[in-house]
């Protein structure tokens, strides 16, 4: 059961988040803002597929202790897309709000490029079943660290601008990082942590939303 309702789930969510994706790209018509959100929720999706897919492939098959090179390597470049979703994210930010800041610019893209560089050493074990919760804590902070600059970024510009629709920007990012933090740091010791990758999920669903709404106005 559990194999069929999370597959289900995964499939609409992949779905949901690169068609509004491929919808935006197509509406944005030399609307900088809306292209990249349109680029940002393909990159979520794409990105989120090369996890997902072979996880729902192991729940359906003969288990996830099977797959766990495919779950690994799916893993290692989730971490890198969604490292990029950020980066666009930042960059749809300062268009909105038409902000420019070389030495902030400056300061997502160190963090951006710590982020990869730590989910590229050798030591994650991306390949194992065991991979050491040290490395998913380190490659974290720098991502943790980016969040926080998109939250504040958000609530303090859409709130001054009175922008509708995203004046939730900031709730969504944050509610996605108070989900997807326990599940790095007890999802091993205690699986049903994991379950907290779903309303995670939702959180992102609702970023890409509040971007398709915004394409719309």
């Amino acid at each position: 059961m559990q194999a069929i309702m999370e597959t289900l789930f995964d499939v609409v969510y992949l779905c949901t988040v690169i068609t509004m994706g491929i919808l935006m790209i197509r509406k944005a018509k030399g609307h900088k803002p809306t292209l990249l959100f349109g680029i940002m929720a393909v990159t979520l999706g794409c990105g989120d597929a090369f996890h997902l897919v072979p996880r729902a492939f192991a729940l359906c098959t003969d288990g996830l202790a099977n797959h766990a090179a495919a779950l690994g390597v799916g893993k290692l470049i989730t971490s890198i897309t969604m490292t990029v979703f950020y980066i666009l994210l930042y960059h749809v930010w300062q268009l909105r709000y038409n902000k420019k800041s070389s030495g902030l610019t400056a300061a997502v893209y160190l963090l951006a490029a710590v982020r990869v560089a730590l989910c590229l050493f050798p030591q994650n074990d991306w390949l194992s079943a065991d991979a050491p919760l040290s490395w998913g804590i380190w490659r974290n902070l720098p991502f943790a660290a980016m969040g926080v600059v998109i939250i504040v970024l958000f609530f303090r510009e859409a709130r001054a601008a009175n922008d509708r629709p995203f004046r939730f920007m900031w709730l969504a990012i944050t509610l996605s990082f108070a989900f997807y933090i326990p599940v790095v740091l007890w999802a091993d010791a205690v699986p049903l942590v994991g379950m907290l990758m779903i309303p995670k999920t939702c959180a992102y669903v609702w970023v890409v939303f509040m971007g398709w709404q915004a394409a719309r106005e």
